[in-house]
């Protein structure tokens, strides 16, 4: 299956988990596809659901896609700005790049995330208290080669499409207020901080976080999925009990990698959520033979329930 990659990368990002999630997606055809915790966007970009709500407390993720959507940020000017940025780093190094740092921390500056984003160490996105901007250079001066720039401009270019054909919405908002827009033909999509892994300031995720979240996805009408890790060799994700005990879970292994070392290879079980049965309403499709983002059918990456 191909995968459409979203512009921004963000820790945890789905994209080795995407085909499995789209497995067990069930949307009404009137319903709205919600999700509290946007991120990168990437399970729903590839969802492709004619109605959207993406949210996330981080502003500047929902600035850049709101960016894309009016006009401001298209292919063409993404390509001149990275062309022009990318010549100056490898002419001036680290130099440039916390410069560019200490302007986006000021103005906020869309196309400026995704110059840091795409140059910081190890493309990780992350805010201190003051809500600025403080990762380090990565390190990589010739980062922005023509090859990588193409690629980029076209998963913008992909975005843009989509939003040109679906009704999608991006708003900053914090998770409560969001699930309170859900009726139940809409169907929602959770992947949540993890406690003290993958939080900055604009997503840090407590003990009582976790326990609202929970109350409100027992009490929605709507559907839901989550998306989380189960256990590794080291530790079990302890929130995921409650889960266990009302809603239907389904696991999977896959292998994360940390440094280039053979034996740093080591298994993750994570784990999906849901509040409904998705196997009667799923049909089988080649899904390798549709290019995402294309016209054609609408919903091929969802069965539509036609008692909704």
């Amino acid at each position: 299956m191909r995968i459409a990659v979203p512009p921004l990368k963000c820790q945890g990002i789905k994209t080795h988990l995407v085909e499995w999630i789209l497995g067990h997606v069930s949307l009404s055809e009137s319903g709205t596809w919600i999700e509290p915790f946007m991120g990168s966007g990437v399970v729903g970009f590839n969802v492709r659901p004619p109605k959207a709500v993406f949210a996330d407390t981080n502003l500047h993720i929902i600035n850049l896609y709101n960016a894309i959507k009016n006009g401001q940020i298209t292919p063409g000017i993404a390509k001149e700005f990275l062309e022009k940025e990318g010549s100056f780093l490898r002419e001036k190094g680290e130099a440039h790049y916390y410069a560019i740092r200490e302007r986006f921390n000021q103005t906020s500056e869309p196309l400026d995330l995704l110059f840091l984003n795409r140059s910081s160490f190890n493309g990780v996105m992350r805010f201190n208290k003051s809500g600025k901007f403080n990762v380090p250079f990565g390190h990589k001066p010739e980062r922005f080669a023509q090859a990588y720039v193409t690629k980029i401009i076209n998963q913008i270019r992909q975005v843009s499409q989509a939003l040109s054909m679906y009704d999608w919405q991006f708003t900053c908002a914090d998770f409560r207020q969001t699930l309170a827009l859900a009726t139940e033909k809409d169907l929602i999509y959770c992947d949540p901080p993890y406690i003290g892994r993958h939080t900055d300031y604009f997503n840090g995720w407590s003990e009582q976080d976790e326990q609202d979240l929970f109350d409100l996805l027992a009490k929605t009408k709507a559907k839901f999925i989550i998306s989380t890790w189960h256990s590794n060799q080291y530790r079990k994700n302890l929130a995921l009990e409650k889960y266990t005990q009302n809603f239907t879970v389904f696991t999977r292994e896959h292998f994360y990698h940390v440094g280039a070392s053979e034996k740093n290879r080591n298994p993750m079980l994570e784990a999906i959520v849901l509040n409904y049965d998705p196997e009667p309403q799923l049909e089988t499709i080649e899904l390798s033979q549709l290019a995402l983002f294309e016209q054609k059918p609408e919903y091929h990456f969802l069965k539509i329930n036609p008692t909704e």
